[in-house]
């Protein structure tokens, strides 16, 4: 009976992650302030930062709370109910991988970075400080949202292993980076070609009728 407690105590967490992870927080905001479907324009990513390019500050921001927000609470739940490191590590990679690849969204969904940075939280502040750090100063000094996710992306494995230590929380560091750094493949593209756009440089989206 024991080991099926564990087996199924990871299980659970994955789906319970998943679940959370796939609730599409840019699309629901977007209805509820009246904005175009953020997957109608811009990358067509049903994020934060496509939200933000309607314009409308507030709903870009409860966006990023709310993306951020699902990959630490399914690992805060998971803790919660008495589910170890390792368990609660799946919990949050769950909801990472159920944002990027949504069953609501037909498997269609965002590229992971406030989700990400919502699970490094779990794990720990620090960490997810870290990183944190890391975006804005290369967001600041370049002014490509898409870089200074990919170098934060890049990153992150390393801190994990250097500030915490331990594989239950580098490998799925290591997993979400790895997923977030393929997700931005076009983003790669255009900054090698020069065609990416800056923090700032969209146009406003309209909003609905």
């Amino acid at each position: 009976m024991e080991s099926l407690d564990t087996l199924l105590i990871p299980v659970i967490a994955a789906v319970l992650g998943y679940l959370l992870g796939s609730v599409p927080f840019a699309v629901v905001v977007s209805k509820l302030f009246g904005l175009a479907d953020p997957r109608s324009h811009g990358s067509g990513n049903p994020g934060a930062t496509n939200v933000l390019r309607t314009g409308n500050k507030a709903a870009a921001i409860l966006t990023l709370i709310g993306d951020a927000a699902k990959g630490w609470l399914a690992m805060f739940i998971a803790q919660k109910v008495g589910a170890g490191e390792t368990a609660a590590g799946i919990a949050g990679l769950a909801a990472f991988l159920g944002h990027v690849y949504p069953f609501t969204l037909g498997f269609k969904g965002g590229k992971g970075v406030a989700t990400a940075l919502g699970v490094m939280l779990g794990f720990s502040s620090s960490l997810a400080g870290f990183a944190l750090l890391i975006w804005l100063s290369v967001a600041v000094i370049t002014r490509y949202s898409s870089l200074a996710a990919l170098v934060a992306a890049f990153a992150a494995p390393f801190a994990a292993w250097f500030m915490i230590g331990k594989l239950a929380v580098a490998l799925p560091i290591t997993i979400m980076s790895s997923v977030l750094i393929l997700r931005h493949k076009s983003n790669i593209e255009k900054l090698f070609a020069g065609t990416e756009s800056r923090i700032g440089s969209g146009k406003k989206v309209a909003q609905k009728a």
